[in-house]
C-alpha cells in the first residue's frame, strides 16, 4: 500500500510517500480503505521533535475516514462496506479526570493513518456522521473530540456564558467556535491576522480582536467566563488578566514556550480555576458524534491535499497558514 512515512533523515526532509506492506488483520480486527485522511499539527511535532533518523519507518496521522474492506472472524460491531472514522486515542475507553495509564494518540508509537488501508480494532473506530463528507469526516476526530472535552467536559461551558478562544484558526478552536454558538454562548476570537479575525466572525464569533493589542482595554466592558488557552508563555499572563474573578482556563497544547510564570498571589486571590485538558475518551467522542449531529455541525474545512502534496501541507501547517482543518485525500 502507498503510505506516507518518515524514516532516515530528521524533520520534513524524512517525508517520502512510498510503498508498505499491508499487515494480516487478527480475529478481531478491522481492515479500512482510507478514503481521507486529516492532517494535525502533533503530526508536525512527531516528524520534527521525536522522530529520529535512525529510527525505524513510521507512518504518521491520527484522523481518517474511510470504508470497511475486511472483518476479522470475532467483529460484531461493523461489516464491509460500512463508512466509519478512526478514533485517534487507544485505550480510554470511558470517560475519566485523566487519561488512563498506557494512553496513545494514532501515528505514534504505531504506524498511523496517512497510508491506504488503516487496521486496528473495533472499538476504535465509530460510524461516520451522515451529514458529513468524507473529506470533512476524515478531519474531525482529533481536533473535534479535542474540542469537546475542553469546552463541556472540563470548562462546563452553557449558554450565556461567554468564552475567549485566543489564536482562532486552529482545527481545535474553529470547533470551539461553533461548539460554543451552537449552545448559544457567546464568543471573543484573537488573531494576528485580520483576514482570520474576519473569518472568525464570518462564523459566528461575536468580537475578534488582535492578539498583539492590550486584552485588558479591548475586552473592559466584557467578562469572559471561559478561556481556552493554547499558546503558552506568550499569552498566558495576558489571558489571566482578562477572566472574570472565579473564571475558568482550560489548556492544552503550546505553540510557545512550554513553561510559564504568573503571580500566585494574584491567581488565589482571583479565586481562579486552571484546568489541563487532553484530546478525550471513546465516551466523549461518542457524545460528540452525537453533539455534532443534532446541531448539523461541519468541520471548517481549510484545504485538502494529495498524498503526493505531503510536503506542501506539512509546511502549510507549520506555517500556521490554516483557519480550520486541512485534509489529505488517500482516495
Amino acid at each position: 500500500m502507498r503510505a506516507i512515512v518518515h524514516e532516515e533523515k530528521e524533520g520534513l526532509e524524512g517525508l517520502k510517500v512510498k510503498e508498505m506492506p499491508e499487515r494480516q488483520i487478527s480475529d478481531n480486527e478491522v481492515r479500512v480503505k482510507v478514503h481521507t485522511a486529516g492532517m494535525n499539527r502533533r503530526d508536525l511535532a512527531v516528524v520534527t521533535k521525536r522522530h529520529k533518523a535512525d529510527d525505524p519507518a513510521l507512518i504518521p496521522g491520527s484522523d481518517a475516514s474511510g470504508i470497511v474492506e475486511t472483518v476479522g472472524g470475532n467483529v460484531t460491531k461493523f461489516q464491509p462496506g460500512d463508512e466509519v472514522i478512526v478514533n485517534p486515542g487507544l485505550g480510554w475507553q470511558e470517560n475519566s479526570d485523566a487519561p488512563p495509564e498506557g494512553f496513545e494518540i494514532v501515528g505514534l508509537p504505531d504506524h498511523g493513518t496517512f497510508a491506504e488501508y488503516y487496521t486496528c480494532t473495533e472499538d476504535h473506530l465509530e460510524r461516520k456522521p451522515e451529514h458529513l463528507s468524507f473529506e470533512e469526516a476524515g478531519v474531525l476526530p482529533l481536533a473535534a473530540l479535542t474540542a469537546y472535552r475542553a469546552l463541556f467536559t472540563r470548562g462546563n461551558l452553557e449558554a450565556g456564558q461567554t468564552v475567549m478562544l485566543p489564536g482562532i484558526g486552529s482545527g481545535v478552536l474553529t470547533f470551539c467556535l461553533k461548539y460554543a454558538k451552537a449552545i448559544g454562548a457567546r464568543v471573543i476570537v484573537t488573531s494576528r491576522s485580520e483576514s482570520k479575525q474576519k473569518e472568525a466572525l464570518n462564523l459566528g464569533a461575536d468580537l475578534a480582536i488582535s492578539t498583539e493589542e492590550d486584552w485588558q482595554e479591548a475586552l473592559a466592558s466584557e467578562q469572559v467566563d471561559l478561556l481556552i488557552e493554547t499558546i503558552g508563555n506568550a499569552t498566558f499572563n495576558k489571558s489571566l488578566g482578562v477572566v472574570r474573578k472565579g473564571g475558568t482556563i482550560v489548556t492544552f497544547g503550546s505553540t510557545t514556550e512550554d513553561e510559564v510564570t504568573f503571580n500566585i498571589r494574584q491567581f488565589f486571590y482571583g479565586q481562579y480555576n486552571l484546568l489541563g485538558s487532553t484530546m478525550g475518551s471513546a465516551e466523549e467522542l461518542r457524545e460528540m458524534l452525537g453533539f455534532i449531529s443534532d446541531h448539523k455541525i461541519k468541520p471548517q474545512l481549510d484545504k485538502i491535499f494529495t498524498m503526493d502534496q505531503y510536503k506542501e501541507a506539512f509546511e502549510y501547517i507549520q506555517e500556521s497558514k490554516n483557519f480550520g482543518k486541512i485534509a489529505i485525500k488517500v482516495r
